[in-house]
C-alpha cells in the first residue's frame, strides 16, 4: 500500500497529547522570516534575494497565487498514491530537492545534512556544483538514495569531463545542467552587503578536490588559497557555450540529461532536438534575470511544446503544497523545492530538512484528496482556474 503523507498531520496532533509541538511552523510560508531573525545578513540575503528588485520572484508567486484550484466532490480517496515515474526513476512522491550551493554558509552539516534529509524520506537530492562539500562525501552521506548531480559549464572541458565521471563513479543517476547563470546577475542584496561565500572559498569544495582542476594550479590549494579561487572565478560559468555544445554532453554522460532555465517553448524544442531527456522550467528563484517571466506563467507553454517528448520539471516560486498541485496540473511531471528547504536545515539542520519534505507533502497529500484526486496522474489544467496565458 502506498504511503499516505497526510498522516503526518495526526502524528503531529499524537504528539500535541504529551506537550510537544512541531519545532519549526507547519506554514512553510514563515521560515524566511524566522531564518532573518536567526542567521547573519549574509547568508540570509544569499538565499533569499533575488535579481534587481526582487519583481521575478514576485513574478514568481503571483504567476502561483492568481491560479486557483477548482475541488471535485464524491470521488474516492480513500486510497492515494502519490509516486511517480521521473526519468526512468521510481520517485515516492513528486519532489526534488533543488540544487542550491554554499549550504554551509547556513548550517555547518551543510549538504550532508539536506542530502541524508532527502534520503531518509526518499526523495531525490540534487546536489550544486558550487556546494560546500565534496560530491563523494554526499554521496556517502546519501547510502544508495537517489541523488542527481548538478553541473556549472566550466569553461574548462577537462574539469567538466572530471565533474561527470566524479558524479558518474558516485552514483549520481541523473545530470541536471544549469543554462541561466552565464553570468551572476546584478543582486542588491549581496552586493549591498558585498557578500559572495565563493570569494572566500566557500561553495568551491567540488573544484579543489578535482584533479583537473588542480591541475590547473601553480601551487596547491592550501599553499595559495587566493590563486585556487582565481582560478574557480575564471572557469566557473561559460557566456561562450551554444546549443551544439550539448553534444559533448551527451557524449560523456550516459544517462539522463535535464536542462535547468528553460522559460521559451523553442528553447525547449532546442532541447528534445538536442536529445536531451528533460528540462526545468525555471527562473532560478528570481535570481538571475530581473523582470522575467514568472516560471509558472512559461510553464504550460513548455508543456504544450514537448510535454510529449521531454520529463518537463518546474520551480521557483514553489513554498506549499498547494503550490505543488498547481505545477502538476500545469504540466510538470514533479516540482523541484529550494529556498524552504535551506531555511529548514539553517533552522534545524537535517531535522528540518526533513519538516519540510513531510510538511510539503502532507499538504500536497491533503490538497489531492480534498480536491478529488487519488494521485498526480489525474491533475491537469482542467482543475484550475486562471490557467490561461
Amino acid at each position: 500500500m502506498a504511503k499516505h503523507w497526510a498522516d503526518f498531520q495526526y502524528e503531529i496532533y499524537l504528539n500535541g497529547m504529551t506537550g510537544a509541538v512541531p519545532r519549526l511552523p507547519t506554514d512553510l510560508t514563515r521560515l524566511e522570516e524566522l531564518t532573518e531573525r536567526r542567521l547573519g545578513p549574509g547568508p540570509v540575503g544569499y538565499v533569499a534575494g533575488s535579481a534587481g528588485d526582487g519583481g521575478t520572484a514576485r513574478a514568481n508567486r503571483a504567476a502561483l497565487d492568481r491560479r486557483r484550484i477548482v475541488p471535485r466532490m464524491l470521488r474516492d480517496v480513500h486510497e492515494r498514491d502519490l509516486s511517480v515515474e521521473v526519468l526512468g526513476r521510481p520517485l515516492p512522491a513528486p519532489l526534488a530537492l533543488a540544487p542550491v550551493g554554499v549550504l554551509s554558509i547556513m548550517h555547518p552539516e551543510a549538504e550532508s545534512a539536506a542530502a541524508r534529509a532527502a534520503a531518509a524520506q526518499g526523495v531525490p537530492f540534487v546536489l550544486s556544483s558550487a556546494s560546500s562539500t565534496p560530491m563523494e562525501q554526499v554521496a556517502e552521506a546519501m547510502g544508495d538514495a537517489e541523488r542527481w548531480f548538478q553541473l556549472y559549464w566550466p569553461k574548462d572541458v577537462e574539469v567538466a569531463r572530471s565533474f561527470l565521471g566524479r558524479a558518474k563513479a558516485a552514483g549520481y543517476t541523473a545530470l541536471v545542467v544549469t543554462l541561466d547563470t552565464p553570468l551572476l546577475s546584478w543582486r542588491p542584496r549581496d552586493l549591498d552587503q558585498a557578500y559572495l561565500p565563493f570569494l572566500r572559498g566557500v561553495g568551491t569544495a567540488n573544484y579543489f578536490s578535482d584533479p583537473a582542476f588542480r591541475a590547473g594550479l601553480a601551487k596547491p590549494v592550501h599553499e595559495d588559497p587566493n590563486a585556487a579561487v582565481m582560478h574557480f572565478v575564471g572557469m566557473f560559468s561559460d557566456p561562450a557555450k551554444t546549443w551544439p555544445d550539448l553534444a559533448f554532453l551527451r557524449e560523456n554522460w550516459d544517462g539522463p540529461i535535464v536542462l535547468k532555465g528553460v522559460l521559451h517553448p523553442d528553447d525547449a524544442r532546442l532541447a528534445a532536438d538536442a536529445g536531451m531527456d528533460g528540462v526545468v522550467v525555471s527562473n532560478h528563484g528570481g535570481r538571475q534575470v530581473a523582470g522575467a517571466i514568472g516560471a509558472a506563467d512559461a510553464l504550460p507553454g513548455v508543456v504544450r511544446a514537448v510535454g510529449d517528448r521531454l520529463t518537463v520539471l518546474f520551480d521557483s516560486g514553489v513554498r506549499t503544497g498547494d503550490d505543488m498541485f498547481k505545477a502538476l496540473a500545469l504540466g510538470a511531471r514533479a516540482v523541484l523545492v529550494g529556498r524552504p528547504y535551506v531555511y529548514g536545515l539553517g533552522l534545524d539542520g537535517q531535522a528540518g530538512v526533513e519538516h519540510v519534505i513531510r510538511c510539503l507533502l502532507a499538504e500536497l497529500d491533503l490538497t489531492l484528496a480534498l480536491s478529488g484526486h487519488s494521485g498526480p496522474s489525474t491533475v491537469g489544467p482542467d482543475d484550475l482556474t486562471g490557467t490561461v496565458v
